[in-house]
């Protein structure tokens, strides 16, 4: 499905402590495709480093784990989003499809705005 020029990608805030926003719903959408975060991070052009952290940071926000992790070995390792992780993207998508759908007006507003002389 091609992407709309324009979209609403939402911050949300739960609290003073949990932030989830376009960034950290794509590396869990990234890690769900490609079962590795190394992958992930390949796939999104950020370091190793930069995705671990932003796992980690939303383990410590929810108090428990967003993915889980195999160790490699005969059958390879591998990470894969826990009950919680998959939940957390799919009330994500759904709220971004709602914003973009209820938003119409205004994106197109704002698209004439960019490309107004």
């Amino acid at each position: 499905m091609p992407q709309p020029s324009i979209l609403v990608r939402p911050r949300i805030y739960i609290g003073a402590d949990i932030s989830i926003g376009p960034g950290k719903i794509d590396l869990l959408r990234r890690i769900d495709e490609t079962r590795s975060i190394a992958a992930a991070a390949r796939a999104m052009g950020i370091p190793y480093k930069r995705a671990w952290l932003l796992l980690d940071a939303l383990n410590q926000a929810f108090g428990r784990p967003l993915i889980q992790t195999a160790s490699g070995g005969k059958g390879g390792g591998g990470a894969t989003l826990t009950p919680l992780g998959l939940q957390l993207v799919i009330c994500y998508a759904a709220l971004e499809e709602r914003l973009n759908a209820d938003s119409t007006a205004e994106l197109e507003a704002l698209r004439g705005l960019a490309t107004s002389p």
